[in-house]
């Protein structure tokens, strides 16, 4: 215990998230997240930051690390996260990360890390084979969350075990060393309409960076006459479109689709099916296509801008470390404090 008792988290709404730097963005990653942090930054105090601690959990070249970073700080840049609003940061230029990630590690159990299906998906049947960090990925992530104290995580179905984790752990070092209240439970921020967009190839798959076939997907860096192309090829069905939900979830490439144009749109897909109720895709398509280079068009554009200038997008995320550490430093100091390390 310490001598002083440790100021009690304040109760200041936080937003934090972040992206891997392991690939192209995509539509998915787009819509999911990139449009939903850039409306929050206008709502709450907001920090976004490029995940290349965990990135490496799996192998990294390692000459091609930053400018992976680079790249998705300026699909953040071209979503329209402003650097003067958002903390936009790399997450290894922040070493108090690691730092409270050991710490948590001797708080979490070995049982509930076992139960992180995460995990079990990556490693696949080779889990003997797999990084520590990878078993560990969650608490790391955790440690993500509370460093700033986090209220708030945008989070789809895939990491909602992981934020409980982030919550069991807050919970348990709150009980462990006598400081309730020091951590808050962070809450999940559904991510609405959009947030799980499907591979255009394969309607019951998730869009992914990894998947081999580039028309599974529409990068963020796409031209017009991909993603016309791309949607043109999109896996459907012959039936026209229907007039209800529950025959349109019934048909998985065609719910997608229609998924896509109301999250494009801002609108929700019975609004979208009853505007194009009993229309084929040969008529549903090309205003699809249409849609999505209205609205992907300038930020490819302005994301290939940003990487043509490097420099900037350093300038940027140095500015943004340097933030982010003022934030971290007083309360790992205090974490510190309260487990009672030397200093």
């Amino acid at each position: 215990m310490t001598d002083q008792a440790p100021v009690a988290y304040a109760g200041l709404a936080r937003v934090l998230s972040g992206v891997q730097p392991t690939g192209a963005l995509h539509l998915g990653n787009y819509l999911g997240a990139l449009v939903k942090f850039t409306r929050l930054q206008h709502e709450t105090e907001t920090f976004i930051f490029v995940a290349d601690m965990h990135a490496i959990t799996q192998w990294q070249d390692p000459k091609l690390l930053k400018s992976q970073v680079r790249e998705i700080a300026a699909a953040y840049l071209a979503s329209g996260l402003d650097p003067k609003v958002a903390t936009i940061f790399p997450q290894s230029a922040v070493t108090a990360h690691a730092e409270l990630a050991w710490i948590f590690n001797c708080v979490a159990r070995l049982g509930w890390l076992d139960r992180m299906t995460q995990f079990k998906e990556k490693s696949g049947k080779h889990k003997e084979r797999a990084s520590v960090g990878l078993y560990t990925y969650p608490v790391l992530q955790a440690a993500d969350i509370l460093l700033y104290k986090a209220t708030q995580v945008p989070v789809g179905e895939d990491q909602r075990q992981h934020l409980e984790l982030t919550r069991d752990i807050a919970a348990k070092f709150n009980h462990d060393y006598e400081v309730p209240g020091f951590f808050p439970l962070p809450e999940a921020l559904t991510q609405g309409p959009g947030a799980r967009i499907m591979s255009l190839r394969d309607g019951s798959a998730k869009m992914s960076k990894s998947d081999p076939s580039d028309y599974s997907r529409i990068n963020l860096t796409d031209d017009a006459d991909a993603i016309v192309q791309k949607i043109k090829k999109a896996r459907t069905d012959p039936e026209p479109l229907p007039e209800t939900m529950d025959e349109l979830k019934a048909r998985p490439e065609a719910n997608n689709l229609v998924g896509i144009y109301a999250a494009l749109d801002g609108r929700t897909s019975e609004a979208v099916l009853a505007e194009f109720a009993g229309q084929g895709f040969g008529s549903f398509k090309p205003k699809l296509a249409d849609l999505a280079v209205a609205k992907l068009g300038s930020v490819g554009e302005a994301m290939r801008g940003y990487m043509s200038d490097p420099a900037e997008i350093d300038r940027i995320l140095d500015a943004g470390a340097a933030r982010a550490r003022e934030v971290a430093a007083p309360i790992l100091a205090e974490v510190k404090q309260i487990v009672g390390f030397w200093g």
